[in-house]
């Protein structure tokens, strides 16, 4: 599922695609300036980003979009820090929104970060409480 709508670039007029193309031919060197800061690329996003000039180099129409990482029961309920048979009672029960790929549930990692935040909530809410409700206590 992409995020948000992929862009679409067209490709490279001619001359300046043979001039990308001539500029990556054997440069594994590629330095990435934002607003005059120097950003070093992890290797993922280098080998990315040359593919992309690549392509355009090539003349290609290229396009760029995101995909949500999908997990599987067990990963999810690895980062939310719970079992699984206690996510898939959730997920049964619609308080964790599920895909399902022919008969195996699929959760949206973003799904899992919203639920992860709003246990967090209710908890500081809790926690609030209780020293509110010390208060009262102390002040009778």
């Amino acid at each position: 599922m992409a995020l948000i709508t992929p862009r679409v670039t067209a490709g490279l007029p001619a001359d300046d695609a043979r001039n990308l193309a001539r500029s990556l031919n054997d440069s594994h060197d590629i330095t990435v300036f934002v607003d005059g800061t120097v950003h070093r690329l992890p290797d993922e996003a280098r080998a990315a980003v040359v593919d992309l000039l690549a392509r355009l180099g090539r003349g290609e129409t290229v396009t760029v979009s995101s995909v949500e990482e999908m997990l599987t029961t067990s990963q999810a309920a690895e980062l939310a820090g719970i079992s699984h048979t206690y996510l898939r009672n959730m997920t049964d029960r619609g308080e964790i929104p599920v895909e399902y790929r022919g008969t195996h549930r699929r959760i949206r990692q973003a799904a899992i970060m919203a639920w992860l935040e709003t246990q967090k909530k209710k908890q500081a809410e809790a926690a609030a409480e209780d020293v509110a409700g010390s208060g009262q206590k102390a002040s009778e």
